[in-house]
């Protein structure tokens, strides 16, 4: 590829735009020295003059007005794609985008984003709470820096890294007859009426899956799409769910409690979803940081 000497084009304009070296190199801050070495830097790589001065005027060469219109033209578009990434590297530095899932964003982000605004004051901040599938989907985009989200199949383009692993656990009524049970297995959720979160949930896949063909033996009477309605319609005594420990958590518990569930133990990771060959903003790499250590801290 042919090499391009800017800094050589960039003082050509300067003294054809000004018609004088002194007052071309005081636009570029340069000596009149350093000005015409830029000059004949170029003309020697271009085996033409472009300038020819006299005592009393400085005039283009032909060489130098064929070339004139072509190197103002790629000196502006440069200028004004400098500018364009100059403006978005200043609002990167002003403003982060992530994704996260619901039943982390409204219970554990308020404490990190606390511990961040004060780090970063002024930084705006834009939690997209959704799915697993809408976070991976945001993030691929690159409509989110990075995501907060359960790990599962694996994919060619994001790399995912584990912050933690929670288990599921049986969210009953406080007088339910498990209530004060130590653990509960699954084969005593035969004869209760299950509230499902989702069909396709990352959340319903896993259970699904840990659970192979006892699965549909469960009766699954209810179906909703958020934890929060599911954790409503036990407090209301339609039946029991199976959460995520820390959808729990993030519950007002009220009258109802968790109980660890085994035979089969299953449980979820969590991790940070990013770009792969993607390199974070600084605020964004820091809040991602805060937020790993604020679950390896868990």
């Amino acid at each position: 590829m042919e090499r391009i000497d800017f800094l050589g084009l960039q003082a050509f304009l300067s003294i054809a735009n000004w018609g004088s070296f002194n007052r071309a190199a005081a636009s570029l801050s340069l000596s009149q020295a350093a000005l015409s070495h830029r000059l004949k830097k170029l003309e020697d790589e271009l085996g033409v003059r472009l300038v020819a001065r006299t005592t009393r005027q400085v005039t283009l060469t032909p060489a130098g007005v064929e070339l004139l219109p072509s190197a103002q033209r790629i000196v502006d578009e440069l200028s004004q794609i400098f500018g364009t990434l100059r403006r978005q590297g200043r609002e990167s530095q002003d403003l982060v985008r992530f994704g996260c899932l619901p039943t982390i964003a409204g219970h554990h982000l308020p404490v990190i984003l606390r511990g961040f605004s004060a780090a970063h004051p002024g930084v705006l901040v834009r939690v997209l709470d959704q799915s697993a599938t809408a976070i991976i989907e945001r993030v691929r985009a690159g409509e989110a820096e990075f995501g907060i989200t359960i790990m599962s199949a694996q994919h060619y383009d994001l790399d995912i890294t584990p912050i933690h692993q929670e288990a599921f656990v049986l969210v009953c009524r406080a007088d339910h007859a498990l209530a004060d049970a130590k653990v509960v297995t699954w084969s005593e959720l035969d004869r209760e009426i299950l509230i499902k979160i989702g069909e396709q949930t990352g959340n319903n896949l896993l259970i699904a899956a840990g659970l192979g063909g006892r699965y549909a033996d469960l009766t699954w009477a209810y179906e909703v799409h958020r934890v929060a309605t599911a954790i409503g319609m036990v407090r209301g005594g339609l039946g029991v769910t199976v959460v995520p420990r820390l959808a729990f958590q993030a519950a007002d518990e009220g009258k109802i409690v968790a109980v660890p569930l085994r035979a089969p133990s299953i449980a979820r990771t969590i991790g940070i979803v990013t770009r792969r060959n993607h390199t974070l903003s600084p605020v964004a790499e820091s809040l991602a940081r805060m937020i790993q250590a604020y679950f390896n801290a868990l």
